[in-house]
């Protein structure tokens, strides 16, 4: 990394720390100050208010969870709006990752909150209902349910969610798609079609991952991923208008992406996940979390005292238990969880490596990580204690050391 990269990356990563410092302060005196003021039951009240308006009272309480679960998410997209705006347009923006206008910003933000309640609100309705009608073993029920919804939207989501706001095109034949099929076939990854995302339209930050279940894998590339693709490695053209006319200001003239044959060594990389059952693993543990949850949702939910400590004397509605127990109440357990997941990523992040390393793509892998610290403005150097506790993958030079000898060889 030549100085003026490392400059650069230290001040970006001084600026997203300050940031981060700051935005945290603000989550935690808005959340404080909402308890101390009775903000939640409030909220509860005046939602019983406009439901009762609509004509459903007091006895219609899933009604008026939706309501209260439609102004809560509200209130937290205004408040959070001025916090993400000064993070796209100032932060990213100054260090050159944002390509977005402000016109696309709010469409975006608006589209992304009008989907988030189409799926929110149907499912927490059924839910409410599933706990309702459940009786004994109303956790097991309500796990079982939010066991299929996970998987269904983890199908559906690259197919019908993502394309709402990026756009997927089929990855053009050529040498890269044959290579990315025969490598694909070599470890019998059941590969149907790859895809570029035209991510470059909201950042320069760059992705890939897959997606599907069972024989119907798809790989997804984001197009500042691909050196050959990047529209951030292209002149715009003349005479081009609407979106491509307000990104066209904002595409910077610079080389970014990996060749072809780093591309596929990060490929690899995410391949092994797949191959050493790490997608697997973490569903099964996202599960057995997720029913450890709702078992202790059902014995602490008859607790009134919990719901008397945050303001609900009379009543005790199953969406605010809900909210006091997986919030509040297992905060201190889902710290504890959170790290254990993060160590067990960076275990997973070191064996896809190494499985990349037997495939013969360590060299490529190695200069690939390099260039795509470059392009996001990693920073190479941090502590030991930080990064265990805060980075789900291992610091870039962790990843090299291992790297180092295969590459050498």
């Amino acid at each position: 990394m030549d100085s003026e990269t490392f400059e650069k990356s230290r001040l970006y990563q001084l600026d997203k720390s300050t940031f981060s410092f700051w935005s945290g302060l603000y989550s935690e005196v808005e959340g404080t100050m909402i308890l101390l003021c009775g903000g939640i039951p409030f909220l509860w009240k005046l939602s019983g208010q406009i439901s009762g308006r609509a004509g459903f009272g007091p006895e219609y309480e899933i009604v008026q969870s939706l309501v209260f679960l439609l102004l809560a998410t509200l209130f937290s997209a205004l408040t959070g709006l001025p916090w993400s705006l000064y993070n796209t347009f100032v932060i990213e923006e100054k260090h050159g990752f944002n390509q977005q206008t402000l016109g696309f910003f709010f469409k975006d933000a608006i589209k992304k909150f009008v989907v988030t309640q189409c799926i929110l609100l149907p499912v927490t309705s059924l839910l409410l209902y599933i706990i309702k009608i459940g009786g004994d073993y109303f956790f097991i029920y309500a796990w079982l349910f939010t066991l299929v919804v996970s998987l269904v939207l983890v199908t559906i989501y690259a197919d019908y969610i993502a394309p709402l706001f990026d756009k997927f095109i089929p990855l053009p034949e050529g040498e890269l798609k044959q290579q990315i099929e025969t490598m694909a076939k070599s470890i019998d990854f059941p590969l149907t079609k790859v895809y570029v995302v035209e991510g470059s339209k909201r950042s320069s930050h760059s992705n890939a991952y897959f997606y599907g279940f069972f024989k119907n894998k798809r790989i997804v590339l984001f197009d500042t991923l691909l050196e050959d693709y990047s529209a951030l490695n292209k002149e715009p053209a003349e005479g081009e208008d609407g979106e491509s006319e307000e990104t066209k200001s904002k595409t910077k003239n610079k080389k970014q992406g990996c060749k072809n044959e780093e591309v596929l060594a990060v490929l690899g990389h995410e391949l092994g996940h797949w191959k050493l059952g790490h997608t697997v693993k973490n569903i099964i543990i996202s599960q057995m979390n997720s029913f450890l949850c709702f078992f202790l949702f059902a014995v602490l939910i008859g607790q009134k005292e919990l719901f008397a400590a945050f303001g609900f004397y009379d009543t005790q509605p199953t969406l605010i238990g809900l909210m006091i127990i997986f919030q509040f109440i297992f905060s201190p357990y889902n710290e504890v969880l959170s790290f254990c997941l993060t160590v067990l990523s960076r275990r997973f992040e070191f064996q896809a490596d190494a499985f990349a390393k037997e495939l013969g793509k360590a060299k490529d892998l190695y200069s690939a990580l390099i260039k795509l610290n470059k392009d996001n403005l990693g920073f190479p150097v941090s502590d030991w204690i930080f990064s265990m506790w805060h980075y789900s993958h291992p610091p870039l030079l962790e990843r090299l050391q291992a790297l180092k000898d295969a590459k050498q060889e």
